[in-house]
């Protein structure tokens, strides 16, 4: 008896001890939320360090713990526009005296890196420097770091210069050999997302469409490469067809780049340039962005512009920081809508697209919102398909020369497996009460009733999508069918054919609806507010010592690996016809 007792009071001794121990990291957890951001200081005589080694969001987040009692809503300042504002600022900052930047692969899409890279130019223009290091240069990494007034390379080191391509992967005789296929209904000639399932090569279509899409961005990143290199459009389309930048001193001659030389004689460079002996201040971009916050505008007065970023696959769910959600986005269209303060909003849209249902469920609340307030949407480096349809009602449409847009189309894709089941010796029966009440069945052949049934469920869509687009574009809906069949189509092009209004990023988005709403003054309202639970408060606060699941995966498969399993991941959630891009976006 005694022994258990002891044994029992051991037990509850253990759990105070852990318990205390909760109630302490928690205390902690607490106190370093709402003081971290004092703790950064920016030392006189400073370079402001530009260095991007995480793939970028558009928008970072706000966050609600709402099951941690008392916890304050988060904010995080490491987004797109969190860094393109710190830029900005460091511009009028008398501490920061000039950028470095050192990249060499750049996780950010074209249309971002262009808005990077303009926020650099703007930053010149207050007589500061900007110098780059790199030990090799990927294109997209070149065209960034072009604006820099001396761009170092690694003696050893190369830069990747050859023109714009895309791969795209065929998978008919695959299905054949190993009977497992993609039964796939579509509208649209260039609705390519499916195309791998059904033949071997690609169709002339799909050709055509990329080949025009790759040469408009490519002419664009020539004209503003050129102009801070001095060196023709011309003249650096025959440097990428000679690989002029495939040795440090190819690069030189080219004069691609300033300098050959190591990154401790960059860094020589830099401290005399600051008249320093020893060594200069340094202050990473990401540390800057939340010590200087968000101040896109003026922070004066009551009235107020919410920018509501649409980023990622559209789906019909919640929502998260990563993926479009009909819940959330709707949500934040409300609450915008509802409040007194604010007098315009701006979508920002980032999105290859994605679920029909959710894309038509989000236009609805657009639609509602704009007969009460200016909605304008501002379009990322996608705003495709599902992407284009939450964006076409909008009172006025900004993009990027090099925003991918369009795709004006339909697919479905179900998998069937009969031939493999048959090869493995497996039989499924059906048994049902009416004529439809039996399901398709991936063990069966889709028949040609099921398959009409669908077919038309992606006509009827697709008659919708040309709808909205032609209501809101103030065209005919053949007019949008003739530019619509799924084809993709640049910022710059967009515009020639009525599918984008001006070629612009966020500040014009942001200009165009205060005139709207014939405001001068005004704070920014960011949504959506995204929910989070404790342990994602554990880990940001722990140093990673406690992880999320997403964490512990990400760190074990390495990120590319985790990144095509998310993508595997949605593709198993797809639910009903989908308005997606025809295929990934990875121009290399």
């Amino acid at each position: 008896m005694n022994f258990l007792k002891r044994v029992l009071s051991t037990v509850v001794g253990i759990g105070v001890f852990f318990a205390l121990c909760f109630i302490i990291l928690f205390l902690l957890i607490f106190i370093s939320a709402g003081s971290g951001k004092d703790e950064i200081l920016v030392k006189n005589n400073s370079v402001l360090e530009l260095k991007l080694e995480a793939p970028i969001d558009d928008y970072a987040g706000r966050f609600d713990y709402s099951d941690v009692p008392f916890f304050p809503h988060e904010q995080q300042y490491d987004g797109l526009f969190d860094i393109i504002e710190a830029i900005n600022h460091a511009a009028d900052d008398p501490k920061i005296k000039g950028i470095s930047i050192k990249n060499n692969a750049l996780e950010a899409g074209m249309a971002q890196t262009k808005a990077l890279r303009d926020a650099l130019l703007a930053f010149k223009e207050s007589g500061k420097f900007v110098v780059s290091y790199g030990d090799f240069y990927s294109q997209k990494d070149y065209y960034l770091n072009s604006v820099a007034d001396t761009i170092y390379l690694n003696p050893v080191g190369a830069l990747d210069f050859k023109g714009l391509a895309m791969e795209r992967m065929y998978y008919k005789e695959f299905q054949e050999k190993y009977g497992v296929k993609m039964e796939v209904i579509r509208h649209g000639k260039y609705k390519s997302a499916v195309e791998g399932y059904l033949s071997q090569e690609m169709s002339e279509a799909n050709r055509e469409q990329i080949s025009v899409f790759l040469h408009s961005i490519w002419t664009k990143m020539r004209e503003e490469i050129g102009a801070n290199r001095n060196i023709s459009p011309e003249q650096l389309n025959t440097l990428a067809d000679e690989l002029a930048g495939r040795t440090a001193e190819l690069a030189l001659a080219s004069n691609l780049v300033d300098k050959i030389g190591y990154e401790d004689e960059y860094e020589a460079g830099i401290k005399n340039a600051l008249g320093e002996k020893d060594k200069y201040n340094s202050i990473n971009i990401y540390d800057y962005a939340q010590h200087t916050g968000k101040q896109y505008v003026k922070k004066t007065g009551k009235e107020k512009i919410a920018i509501i970023y649409a980023q990622g696959q559209i789906m019909y769910t919640e929502g998260n920081i990563h993926t479009i959600g009909q819940i959330s986005i709707n949500k934040a269209l409300k609450e915008a809508r509802e409040n007194d303060n604010v007098k315009a909003i701006v979508l920002r849209v980032n999105s290859p697209g994605g679920s029909a249902l959710a894309s038509e469920l989000i236009w609805r609340e657009i639609e509602r919102t704009k007969q009460v307030k200016p909605v304008i949407v501002s379009m990322g480096d996608l705003a495709a398909s599902g992407g284009y349809y939450i964006a076409c009602n909008a009172d006025k449409i900004f993009a990027e020369p090099n925003t991918i847009t369009g795709s004006i189309g339909v697919f479905g894709t179900v998998p069937n497996i009969h031939k493999l089941a048959e090869n493995l010796g497996i039989n499924a029966e059906q048994v049902g009460t009416n004529k439809n009440s039996v399901d398709y069945s991936v063990f069966e052949p889709m028949t040609d009733e099921q398959r009409a049934l669908i077919k038309e469920g992606i006509e009827d869509i697709y008659d919708l999508f040309t709808k909205r687009v032609a209501d809101g574009r103030n065209m005919t809906q053949a007019a949008v069918d003739e530019i619509g069949q799924g084809r993709v189509w640049t910022g710059s092009d967009a515009i020639t054919i009525g599918l984008v209004d001006e070629i612009g990023g966020l500040d014009e988005a942001l200009q165009a609806a205060a005139e709207a709403a014939n405001i001068k003054e005004y704070s920014i309202e960011e949504l959506p507010v995204y929910k989070q639970d404790f342990q994602d408060i554990l880990s940001q606060y722990t140093g990673g010592f406690i992880q999320t699941k997403e964490e512990v995966m990400r760190e074990e498969l390495g990120n590319e690996n985790y990144m095509i399993l998310q993508k595997i991941k949605q593709i198993s959630e797809m639910k009903g016809p989908q308005l997606l891009l025809p295929y990934e976006i990875e121009i290399k």
